[in-house]
């Protein structure tokens, strides 16, 4: 859940206490905060998140092929966990903390926005939004149509959704720690899977299907297969035609 927009970070600002849990390497649970009620809406085990893919988190990664992108990768845990199944992957997430510790343990992770420019857009064959990240920016539409455009002709993009099926709440949250240190507040989203489904068609993205592991729920759609631009056609017509040099 690691995510941003372009005028507030997830978990950012105040107190900060996300960038606290990662730099002093403490364990504890991250509360997200409405806040217009001040509701706790969602909670989050650092250590899991930090640690080790577990049973659903490969259950997730299925058949995924590389180059793979994981968005908001936090640590890096899902990174690690496509490496080890043999595929060329990498992370990005906006919190430096967050990339600094990904890269202690050896992996691949850039400090970046996903509306950056990025490395191999429109060539990734998987892009990951675990943990929540459909929520970044708060407009899980435009976060999907970004994604298509990273992915590569047919590519798959996998998004971990809320259980509650017909979820889509769009407000302003902090995250709040154990001890009450809390962030500024930021725009996010939370979706249910049924609601992702509705956000993927609109967004272009194709045949996206529910999936489920334990509590966890997830949904794999595809990139359509783009045919070739018309620019990018002229330019390839044009090489194929070029006229034997008679120069020299």
């Amino acid at each position: 859940m690691w995510g941003d927009t372009d005028t507030a970070r997830f978990a950012a600002g105040g107190a900060d206490p996300y960038t606290r849990m990662l730099e002093e390497g403490s364990d504890g649970v991250l509360r997200l905060r409405r806040l217009s009620s001040g509701t706790i809406v969602e909670e989050w085990d650092f250590v899991a998140l930090g640690g080790s893919a577990d049973g659903d988190d490969v259950a997730a990664l299925g058949r995924c092929e590389g180059p793979l992108l994981d968005v908001g990768c936090g640590p890096g845990r899902m990174v690690r966990a496509a490496a080890e199944r043999a595929s060329a992957a990498m992370g990005i997430d906006v919190s430096p903390a967050a990339v600094r510790r990904a890269r202690a343990h050896g992996t691949p992770a850039l400090e970046r926005s996903i509306f950056d420019r990025l490395p191999l857009e429109g060539r990734w064959r998987t892009v990951l939004l675990m943990d929540g990240n459909i929520g970044i920016g708060g407009d899980p539409r435009a976060l999907l149509e970004r994604c298509r455009d990273l992915l590569a002709p047919g590519g798959a993009l996998v998004i971990e959704a809320d259980p509650d099926e017909d979820l889509d709440e769009r407000s302003l949250f902090t995250v709040v720690d154990a001890a009450g240190l809390e962030s500024e507040a930021f725009p996010w989203a939370r979706v249910g899977w049924r609601t992702v489904m509705r956000a993927a068609r609109a967004a272009g993205l194709s045949g996206p299907a529910h999936m489920r592991s334990g509590e966890r729920h997830f949904v794999r759609a595809v990139a359509p297969r783009r045919p070739i631009s018309t620019a990018a056609a002229a330019t390839q017509t044009a090489a194929t035609h070029r006229p034997t040099s008679t120069s020299g």
